[in-house]
C-alpha cells in the first residue's frame, strides 16, 4: 500500500483512536468472561498486528504487557500456517494455545482474525485469554509434577474455529471434551469472539473515515517512533557488558536450583541480551519458549523505559541470544505450565543487570512468584468446580520510594482476584487476608510487604489442592546495600496438624476435607540502600502500622529506641 503523509496532530488522534479500539476489546472480554481470572484478574490482551510479519502495531492500555511480544509470535504462527496450507478468506478466525509456537502456556488461548480491505489482507486482530481448565493431570493446568506437556492439558495448534463466518462445531466439541469446566471455557470463548467482532467494527469505521493509506502510514510511524525512543534510551546508558544472575528453587521434580543468567551489552543505540549461561531445559514445568523469553524481556525494558510505546518497534534495537532447547528456549514436549515463575526471574535479572549500567534505575527484586494455587472438587449436586487464582506480594525498593505492599508482579497489569468474588464463585472461605509483618527486605527504602492468605474448604466432599510457586529457598534480592525479603511459605491442614511441601514451593496430590485450610505467606520485595540509612520517621511509621516488629527495627535497622519488650 502506498505511503500517505500524515501530520503530527492526525497521528496523535489516530494513536488514541486505535488504542481505544484495543481498550474496548479488552473491556468487552472482561465484562463477558465466565471465569474470574479474566473477568476480575484481567489475564487477557487484545491488539492489532502487521499483515505480513505479525508484528505488534497497537495494544490496549489494559491488556497484559507480557503478551505484547508473545502475541507477535502467535500471529506469525498463523501467517506461516496460511502460507503452508492456504485457504485464508474473510470471516475466518483461528484458535490455538500451542506454547511452543507463539504461546506462553496451555491455558492461554489465542484467537487470530484477518481483516481484509478490497480483497487484500490489511492487518490482523487477536485476542488472548487465560481459560480456567484445559485438561491435564491437575485441575487448573498448573501441574507442578509435569514432565511433559501432555500432563498439563490439551495442546491445540492453529486451526480454524470460524470458517467464512461459520463456527466449526467439531472444534468446539474437541475443546469442550478436554475440560473439567467446559461451560466456563465456552463463556470465555464467546467473550473473545465478541471482542474481535467489536474490534473489527471499530477498525472498519476508522478505515472508512480516514482511508486505508492513512492508517497504514500511521502504523508505520508508531513503530518508527517506538524504535527511536528505545534507541535514545539505550544511547543514554554507558557502553559495556553487565552480568547478573538469579536462581529458581527447583523444577518440582529434582530439588536443585536452576540458573537464569544474563550478559547485557550496551553498544551505542543497540543492546544485546545474552542468556547463554542459563541452565538447560529441566524435567519439570518451569521451562519457557523463545517467544515467552522475548516477551518477558520486553516487559522488563518497558518498566525501565516507561516512555517507549507498546509496539514491535521498541524491540528492533534489541538482539536476543537464547540457547535452543534450554530452559529459556524449550521445545515440545517439555512442560511449560509454570512459565510465570521463570519469566519473573528473567525480569529480575534484567533489572539487576541494568541497575549496574544505571543505578538511578535500580530496583530491588519483587516477590517473584504468582503462587498458582488450584482448589477443585465436586459440589453437592455432583457438578465440578475448579478455583484457580494467583496471589500478591511486595515489590522492590527503589531510589525514590519503598516498594508497594501487596502488589501484583511486574509481568502484567493484572489484578489479584477479590476474596468476595472467589468466595461467591466457589465453596471456599478466606479466613485471613492480611499484610505479612517483617516480610519486606530492609533498606533505606525497604521493599513492600508480602501477604498472608488462609483459605478454608467448605465443599462437603473436600478439595484437591495443587500449588506451583517459587522463592521458597532463595529470597528476593536487595540492591545498593539493601537486604533480601522473606521467603515464600505454603502449608496445609491435616488431621495431625499443619504440613509443608518437600519441594517447599510446589505440591500436588494433596486432599483437604471440609473445614481444613491452606495457608500462603508470600514474600515481600527486596530492599534498596543501606538499612541503617532509613529515616527515624519512616521506622516509627512502620512500627506504628505493624509493618515491622520491634525486634526487626532493632536488629535490621539498628534503632536503639526500640526494645524487645516495647515491641510486644
Amino acid at each position: 500500500m502506498s505511503s500517505v503523509p500524515v501530520d503530527p496532530v492526525t497521528l496523535a488522534v489516530l494513536k488514541g483512536r486505535l488504542e481505544q479500539i484495543a481498550d474496548e476489546m479488552d473491556a468487552t472480554l472482561y465484562r463477558s468472561a465466565f471465569n474470574p481470572i479474566i473477568a476480575e484478574a484481567r489475564d487477557a490482551c487484545h491488539g492489532l498486528y502487521h499483515a505480513t510479519t505479525g508484528d505488534t502495531l497497537v495494544q490496549g492500555t489494559k491488556g497484559l504487557p507480557v503478551f505484547v511480544g508473545a502475541m507477535a509470535f502467535a500471529v506469525k504462527a498463523v501467517i506461516d500456517k496460511v502460507a503452508r496450507d492456504g485457504g485464508l478468506e474473510p470471516g475466518d478466525t483461528f484458535i490455538f494455545n500451542d506454547p511452543y509456537d507463539g504461546g506462553t502456556h496451555l491455558n492461554d488461548f489465542r484467537l487470530v482474525r484477518p481483516i481484509f480491505r478490497d480483497g487484500a489482507l490489511f492487518c490482523w486482530l487477536a485476542s488472548v485469554g487465560h481459560w480456567l481448565d484445559i485438561g491435564g493431570n491437575v485441575p487448573g493446568g498448573y501441574n507442578p509434577k509435569a514432565t511433559e506437556s501432555f500432563q498439563e492439558g490439551v495442546r491445540i495448534p492453529p486451526v480454524k474455529l470460524v470458517e467464512a463466518g461459520r463456527m466449526r462445531g467439531d472444534v468446539v466439541d474437541i475443546l469442550a471434551a478436554n475440560s473439567r469446566v467446559p461451560m466456563s471455557n465456552w463463556g470465555d470463548l464467546n467473550g473473545q469472539l465478541n471482542a474481535l467482532d467489536l474490534g473489527e467494527r471499530r477498525l472498519r469505521e476508522l478505515l472508512d473515515a480516514y482511508g486505508d493509506g492513512v492508517i497504514a502510514s500511521a502504523f508505520e510511524a508508531f513503530s518508527e517512533r517506538a524504535e527511536a525512543l528505545m534507541r535514545a534510551a539505550i544511547r543514554a546508558l554507558p557502553d559495556g557488558t553487565y552480568a547478573f544472575e538469579d536462581v529458581l528453587d527447583n523444577d518440582g521434580i529434582v530439588d536443585e536450583p536452576l540458573t537464569i543468567a544474563l550478559d547485557l551489552t550496551v553498544d551505542g543505540d543497540t543492546m544485546s541480551l545474552d542468556f547463554s549461561r542459563s541452565s538447560g531445559a529441566c524435567q519439570g514445568p518451569i521451562n519457557i519458549s523463545y517467544a515467552t523469553t522475548v516477551a518477558a524481556c520486553y516487559v522488563a525494558l518497558k518498566h525501565l523505559f516507561t516512555e517507549v510505546p507498546a509496539n514491535a518497534g521498541c524491540l528492533r534495537p534489541i538482539r536476543f541470544t537464547v540457547t535452543d532447547g534450554s530452559i529459556l528456549g524449550a521445545r515440545a514436549p517439555k512442560p511449560v505450565a509454570g512459565y510465570t515463575e521463570t519469566i519473573l526471574r528473567l525480569i529480575g535479572v534484567v533489572f539487576g543487570a541494568l541497575a549496574q549500567a544505571d543505578p538511578t534505575r535500580a530496583t530491588a527484586a519483587p516477590f517473584g512468584t504468582i503462587n498458582a494455587l488450584s482448589l477443585a472438587g465436586h459440589r453437592a449436586d455432583g457438578s465440578r468446580w475448579v478455583m484457580f487464582s494467583f496471589f500478591g506480594g511486595g515489590l522492590g525498593g527503589n531510589p525514590e520510594s519503598d516498594g508497594l505492599n501487596h502488589a501484583n508482579n511486574p509481568i502484567s497489569t493484572a489484578t489479584i482476584p477479590p476474596a468476595e468474588i472467589l468466595e461467591a464463585s466457589y465453596p471456599v472461605m478466606f479466613t485471613q487476608w492480611a499484610l505479612r509483618p517483617d516480610s519486606a527486605g530492609p533498606g533505606a527504602h525497604r521493599g513492600g510487604l508480602g501477604a498472608t492468605y488462609e483459605i478454608e474448604v467448605l465443599s462437603p466432599g473436600g478439595a484437591e489442592v495443587s500449588l506451583l510457586g517459587e522463592r521458597g529457598k532463595v529470597a528476593p534480592f536487595g540492591v545498593a546495600g539493601g537486604g533480601p525479603a522473606a521467603l515464600n511459605r505454603f502449608a496445609w491442614q491435616t488431621a495431625e496438624g499443619w504440613e509443608t511441601a518437600p519441594m517447599v514451593s510446589k505440591i500436588t496430590n494433596v486432599r483437604l476435607q471440609a473445614g481444613q485450610r491452606v495457608r500462603l505467606d508470600t514474600p515481600g520485595g527486596g530492599g534498596f540502600g543501606n538499612p541503617l540509612a532509613r529515616s527515624r520517621g519512616d521506622i516509627e511509621r512502620d512500627l506504628r502500622l505493624g509493618y515491622v516488629s520491634g525486634e526487626a527495627a532493632r536488629t535490621l535497622y539498628g534503632w536503639a529506641g526500640v526494645t524487645t519488650g516495647a515491641a510486644a
